[in-house]
């Protein structure tokens, strides 16, 4: 694949992928069979235990000799911020709160500026996007804007984002509340799951 042209400026629209367990020559070949030109990294440590071909380091020096840019977004875009008030009282993810972050929006912009210039995949761990907070937070900021991703799945086969399960809740409205008790806050629009905070996967 040959080097994006920098002053290219290209389709605003963007895909998304997850590296899965994959080995790190099949998903050089997912993302070429997508003419992905740059890999945006939204883990927020960008590390794996049991796959270390997408260690930060390892991955982004593969891809550069398979002529694909890196570019991490995991302190701006990664699902696990840091920081209390993104957090419910279960330990998961108000995501709400961080789309109105301005790191998130300084993300999104570094994520833009790159799209305009390249054709860009969105990464994160896993295989289905449902799962996902590049899926559930940052696909949906972005379709929120009129940009369309589209999802390169584990067998090469891509989804529209409107094809995603969980796509129907997002016209859902979306509520807020905070005990007048204890303080603690719940969210119609938040993680899946609690984990741990800032900075762990």
């Amino acid at each position: 694949m040959n080097e994006a042209d920098p002053d290219r400026v290209g389709s605003p629209d963007l895909l998304s992928i997850g590296h899965s367990t994959h080995p790190i020559e099949v998903f050089v070949e997912l993302l070429r069979g997508q003419a992905v030109e740059s890999v945006a990294d939204v883990r927020t440590t960008p590390f794996s235990r049991f796959n270390p071909q997408f260690n930060r380091q390892s991955l982004e020096r593969d891809l550069h000799a398979s002529s694909i840019r890196y570019l991490f977004l995991g302190e701006e875009l990664g699902g696990r911020p840091d920081g209390d008030r993104f957090y419910d009282h279960e330990g998961r993810v108000l995501y709400g709160r961080m789309a109105e972050s301005r790191r998130f929006e300084s993300g999104l912009s570094r994520l833009a500026q790159r799209a305009e210039r390249s054709r860009v995949a969105v990464m994160c761990s896993e295989e289905n996007p449902a799962g996902c907070h590049r899926f559930l937070l940052v696909t949906r900021v972005l379709h929120d804007q009129g940009i369309e991703v589209t999802h390169i799945r584990g067998d090469g086969s891509t989804q529209r984002t409107e094809d995603v399960d969980g796509f129907q809740a997002w016209s859902d409205p979306v509520y807020e509340d905070v005990s007048l008790l204890d303080g603690s806050v719940s969210s119609s629009w938040r993680s899946t799951r609690p984990g741990p905070r800032g900075g762990s996967r």
